[in-house]
């Protein structure tokens, strides 16, 4: 990492996300306050373990608006309701930081580098593409967050800024959540609850996420070509230039028998996590066993004393704390809406929006909605429990397939997951390669814009094939 005076690394620090989330909390609770209290009455699904919701139930309730102390206890409450993921990061964090402290990692990136010189633009459909095929089947987000530094530091080697680093990645697995095939953490939910049968449609559902891929490696690409031979316009250089030291691809000695050992077990961690999560069912304890026993075998491998191995493993650990923070302000937002009763109003008043529109437009509607909500419902899962209740009865009322109604969910839950404050991963993403939350909308939005148009055309083919 470069170092700076302390006065230049002020004068450029962009907002701090913790503050952006806190700032969005204030609102919310104000809006407690002002928004009706409701509530449906909610009923667990014997065969799912799912509360969901009873449509015609829905009824006002007393006004419940977020006291003083309890705002500031839902900092806590949100952090214990993540605490699967914040742990996990955390293990993720020590598990991380042992690679690293082996030089392997930086070693074969460089290596890479300098074989793909001249080049190195190939680098981000296989990012893309990697990363969105994964997610479509293993449903990966937040552990893309362990290896994003590396790439950050290959972009900018590569001529290439920070905001073609967390694009490559998280547009990948945006993509792969869209045209999710196997996710039983968005797909696998939302069909439960839907009565869909379980992981139905994969081949259309594939066709979506290549076409995703496609479109947002091209772009992402063309992006990168002009900051490449026109460096003048990379709005993120003198940023880069702050906190990342390129690779410096003269002087890059051969990896070492050791290095490609420890390469290649970490490489086989991550396919043996995805195997295990498609297969086995595996979820965030298990994956964090994984990767705990794979730091262990690198640590072996590496030849780093006990003591090491603890002392370089916290290290990594406590380096994510602050996204434990981030991450537990995200779910706190949730929380507050729920305790106040206002998120069922805004989900009933958001259905009724879509009744008497036409099979296609109440589709494209839907897709609308779960994306309004998922900026206030970041979990997938969670927003599946809460909004297919209402949106596959709602389907049958307006002459949509409920797998239509599941398609529209799971692009509506991937695409803002890229641009809301409330998704704690994204703004860590964000965080973790100092982009400043207006430049990543400014970069995003015209890719969002083409994402959208698919999705209504994505989904208009889908009302008319009978999907």
């Amino acid at each position: 990492m470069k170092k700076k005076e302390p006065s230049l690394v002020q004068a450029r620090e962009p907002m701090n996300p913790i503050l952006i989330v806190a700032i969005i909390l204030v609102i919310i609770a104000i809006l407690t306050y002002i928004i009706p209290a409701g509530a449906f009455d909610r009923v667990t699904d014997l065969e799912t373990g799912y509360d969901i919701l009873d449509v015609d139930s829905f009824h006002y309730i007393d006004r419940n608006p977020i006291g003083f102390l309890a705002f500031f206890t839902s900092l806590t409450v949100g952090m214990q309701s993540a605490a699967p993921i914040i742990f996990f990061l955390l293990v993720v964090g020590g598990f991380f930081q042992v690679v690293e402290h082996t030089g392997a990692l930086k070693a074969a990136m460089a290596n890479m580098v300098k074989t793909l010189h001249g080049v190195e633009i190939l680098l981000i459909p296989i990012c893309v593409f990697v990363c969105g095929l994964i997610s479509a089947t293993a449903g990966t987000w937040e552990e893309y967050l362990a290896i994003l530094p590396l790439v950050h530091i290959v972009c900018v080697s590569a001529g290439f800024n920070s905001l073609t680093a967390v694009a490559s990645m998280f547009c990948g697995a945006g993509a792969g959540f869209a045209g999710a095939a196997t996710n039983a953490f968005t797909v696998g939910v939302a069909q439960t609850i839907a009565g869909v049968p379980l992981f139905s449609g994969i081949p259309y559902r594939l066709v979506i996420c290549l076409v995703l891929c496609t479109v947002s490696s091209v772009f992402i690409m063309i992006y990168a070509h002009r900051i490449k031979t026109h460096p003048e316009r990379n709005e993120m250089k003198e940023i880069d230039d702050l906190y990342i030291e390129p690779l410096d691809l003269e002087s890059i000695p051969k990896m070492t028998g050791s290095q490609k050992l420890v390469v290649l077990i970490f490489a086989l961690s991550f396919i043996v996590v995805a195997l295990c999560v498609v297969k086995l069912g595996f979820y965030m304890d298990e994956m964090a066993a994984i990767f705990l026993i794979t730091a262990l075998i690198i640590g072996v491998v590496a030849r780093l004393s006990p003591n090491e191995f603890i002392n370089v493993f916290l290290k990594g650990a406590a380096d994510l704390v602050w996204i434990g923070f981030l991450i537990g302000l995200c779910m706190s937002i949730s929380s507050i809406m729920q305790d106040a009763g206002i998120l069922d109003t805004l989900i009933y008043h958001a259905g009724n929006l879509l009744r008497g529109l036409s099979a296609s437009a109440c589709a494209c509607g839907m897709f609308i909605v779960q994306d309004l909500l998922n900026c206030v419902i970041p979990s997938g899962s969670g927003q599946a429990a809460v909004t297919m209740p209402f949106m596959a009865p709602l389907s049958d009322m307006v002459g949509v397939s409920r797998q239509t109604a599941v398609l529209a969910f799971q692009m509506g839950d991937a695409y803002t997951n890229l641009i809301t404050p409330s998704c704690g991963d994204m703004m860590a993403a964000l965080a973790i390669c100092h982009i400043p939350y207006k430049k990543w909308l400014k970069f995003f939005s015209p890719l969002l814009a083409i994402w959208v148009v698919l999705a209504f055309v994505f989904l208009i083919i889908a009302v008319n094939i009978g999907f």
